[in-house]
């Protein structure tokens, strides 16, 4: 038994580990407006998916598990939804430097706690269940991918970048993009009832 929880625990933090990345990735290059600017209705944006990633982390392996984070955090899903942007005064170095100093905290929690150790999620609705490190490192690394994923396709809005990685980063052919673009776009037209 232990040597498949010392399996999936390092199965589970490796994919955390790489989807972080990941999500930072998707600063790069861009200025400070394209990081922050809303890019759909609700007024998502790559520095405030990375600053809410942050903050789940940061509750999830601190709170939970009576380890809190050494660094002051916003008020749990505030109601302007403080946690999903960047405020003026917020420079984009002290996001990331919080997220990084975050990744720290959340795997020294992880590193000494073995996957059964109980935890509890006090904002979870009552009655609030008890959890434990597997479920809460599952929970993390789902809420990590989704973001990544939200983060992948605003910044193909913005630039045409995609890709886990830079090395993974593919040369884009432009020609091939349109012609791939337009064969979808045809299908979804021919597939529409006609108005009359």
């Amino acid at each position: 038994m232990q040597r498949i929880d010392e399996f999936a625990k390092d199965n589970l933090h490796s994919r955390l580990r790489r989807d972080r990345e990941a999500l930072l990735w998707k600063l790069d290059g861009l200025s400070e407006y394209d990081a922050r600017r809303p890019l759909t209705a609700t007024g998502t944006n790559l520095l405030g998916l990375v600053k809410h990633v942050a903050t789940v982390e940061a509750r999830y392996f601190g709170e939970v598990f009576d380890r809190p984070s050494p660094e002051p955090l916003c008020r749990w899903q505030d109601s302007d939804g403080s946690d999903l942007w960047a405020a003026e005064g917020e420079s984009r170095d002290q996001i990331i430097g919080f997220y990084r100093r975050t990744w720290e905290h959340s795997d020294a929690t992880i590193d000494v706690l073995p996957l059964d150790t109980p935890g509890h999620v006090p904002w979870w609705p009552e009655p609030a269940p008890n959890t434990n490190l597997f479920a809460v490192m599952v929970h993390v690394l789902s809420e990590s991918v989704r973001h990544a994923g939200h983060a992948d396709i605003l910044r193909e809005g913005i630039d045409g970048r995609a890709g886990l990685r830079a090395e993974h980063e593919k040369q884009i052919d432009h020609e091939a993009r349109a012609t791939h673009w337009a064969k979808i776009e045809w299908a979804a037209r021919s597939a529409a009832p006609v108005k009359a």
